[in-house]
């Protein structure tokens, strides 16, 4: 079933939402222009992960060398720090690990979710 959830001017770049949507408690985040909507339980330990830090990571580079990217699109759990890619709902320490993510869709500027009992695909890293 589809819901209305918002404006698309009303999640502006970088911003998030906390929704209640039947009984269900779901994040809606805008990364960089892609709007992604996903359950509010990190499959560690059930914790809220919607409320943990929106940042970057580091990436692979020379020993010795630190480099970081990616900033917006990686969503720290506030529990035990598990982090997860917001555009594919997977974890990075361990890929099989993902967040539950759900359709979401522009209809006439209005952001719509769509829940359902199969989640949205994960896409390719």
């Amino acid at each position: 079933m589809k819901h209305r959830v918002c404006l698309e001017s009303e999640l502006p770049v970088g911003e998030r939402r906390l929704l209640e949507i039947e009984g269900r408690s779901i994040g809606l985040f805008n990364v960089h222009g892609t709007v992604v909507a996903v359950q509010n339980v990190c499959p560690h330990e059930l914790a809220p992960v919607c409320l943990g830090r929106v940042g970057g990571t580091t990436l692979p580079s020379e020993p010795g060398v630190w480099r970081w990217g990616r900033d917006g699109e990686i969503l720290a759990c506030p529990w035990h720090g598990w982090e997860f890619d917001l555009l594919t709902g997977r974890a990075l320490a361990d890929p099989s690990k993902r967040l539950r993510r759900f359709p979401v869709e522009t209809i006439d500027q209005e952001l719509w979710i769509t829940l359902s009992e199969t989640p949205a695909p994960s896409g390719s890293d």
